[in-house]
């Protein structure tokens, strides 16, 4: 009997891709397309169809709902597939697990990586948990990264072969579990051979979104959203350098984050960035390019994938998505936590952001950045 395998299908060109080469390798597939609540109509395009067409373009304009638009698209997609395309409503758990997430690291002075919660949780948590319950024995997505599993049955996740699009930093938070039903037809691509692939076989995406950018947030404008929820007020305050001298006014702190230089409005000779955020004393705290400069940070709540190690070894650690992995110490410090000592000092190390190990082209690990 065919085995099922669902794939997410966000409507982009990355998810179109891997759901035909699925299909051409001879899956047997069925499509999902899980909501938000935070989708907006000019999220998606129309490249559907010929976009001079008139009765299109004026679709994007007067549909009833946001509901009815995307519907409409997916079906579209859905024929250029296929396949069935399932869409379910995730609102209530991505508000729980992501948004919520999200605004709370921010009111704690942290700058926090959804993605990172968003795959943990909706993709291969309550996406893949659908999934299962249809039927499919896994859930395959657009990421450029690659599985495999060992002769014990453990499942090991390593970079995309593509440098400059590997995805595996966003899914060092998985489980064995998930990991065990995690599929990624483009780990052994680059995104030059998908969009060749896209082209030739007329494959016509309907989101014109990079899979990095945040998707509940429009024009990446966090301060303006984080003004809009319930119970987030913003909260003026003093900026100070490293010497305690007053230099300024701050409109709130959830507008910084650490290695930030524009937005201080603070004239000096050498251009000031955001060092600190002092969130029990509301003061931004700021100094020069040098004093971002860190030999170590500790990283908590780490997620390791395989053994977790227990002494000091050597990793390659990324300390945001578009970081190189840098070479470093890592010393445990009980079962989910770790010290990072750098072998070169790093700029910018963020609280709340995502540190993730390697050791060549395996993730061990990943965890959070405390300070």
């Amino acid at each position: 009997m065919t085995q099922l395998t669902a794939i997410a299908i966000s409507g982009g060109v990355d998810s179109l891709t891997a759901a035909y080469l699925l299909k051409k390798q001879g899956h047997k597939l069925i499509g999902i397309h899980f909501i938000t609540g935070y989708e907006t109509r000019p999220a998606y395009h129309t490249n559907i169809e010929n976009s001079a067409n008139s009765e299109t373009n004026s679709y994007a304009t007067t549909a009833s709902s946001t509901k009815d638009y995307i519907c409409q698209n997916v079906s579209k997609l859905a024929e250029q597939l296929g396949i069935c395309i399932e869409i379910i409503d995730c609102s209530t758990e991505f508000k729980k697990n992501v948004v919520d997430n999200f605004i709370q690291t921010y009111k704690a002075g942290k700058t926090p990586n959804p993605c990172m919660v968003c795959n943990r949780s909706i993709k291969f948590g309550h996406v893949l948990d659908v999934a299962r319950k249809m039927g499919a024995t896994h859930i395959a997505t657009g990421h450029y990264a690659r599985v495999i599993k060992d002769r014990k049955n453990r499942y090991h996740l390593l970079k995309g072969i593509d440098p400059q699009k590997d995805q595996s930093y966003f899914l060092a938070l998985l489980k064995q579990k998930q990991l065990a039903g995690a599929c990624f037809p483009l780990g052994n691509l680059t995104k030059s051979e998908v969009l060749k692939i896209s082209k030739e076989k007329k494959l016509q995406p309907i989101a014109n979104r990079e899979s990095q950018d945040i998707c509940f947030i429009k024009d990446n404008n966090y301060g303006y959203f984080l003004e809009q929820q319930q119970g987030f007020k913003p909260k003026p305050g003093l900026i100070k350098d490293l010497n305690g001298n007053l230099l300024g006014k701050h409109k709130g702190l959830h507008l910084y984050t650490i290695g930030q230089r524009k937005g201080i409005n603070c004239p000096a000779s050498e251009p000031y960035y955001v060092v600190t955020i002092d969130i029990k004393r509301n003061i931004l705290i700021v100094g020069s390019k040098k004093d971002l400069l860190l030999k170590e940070c500790k990283i908590i709540k780490i997620n390791w994938i395989n053994q977790e190690p227990i002494s000091l070894i050597k990793v390659y650690v990324r300390i945001r998505y578009r970081h190189k992995a840098i070479e470093a110490g890592l010393l445990p410090i009980g079962k989910q936590a770790a010290i990072v000592k750098f072998k070169n000092p790093q700029l910018s190390i963020t609280p709340g952001q995502g540190a993730v190990f390697y050791i060549g082209d395996e993730v061990i690990g990943g965890g959070w950045i405390e300070g």
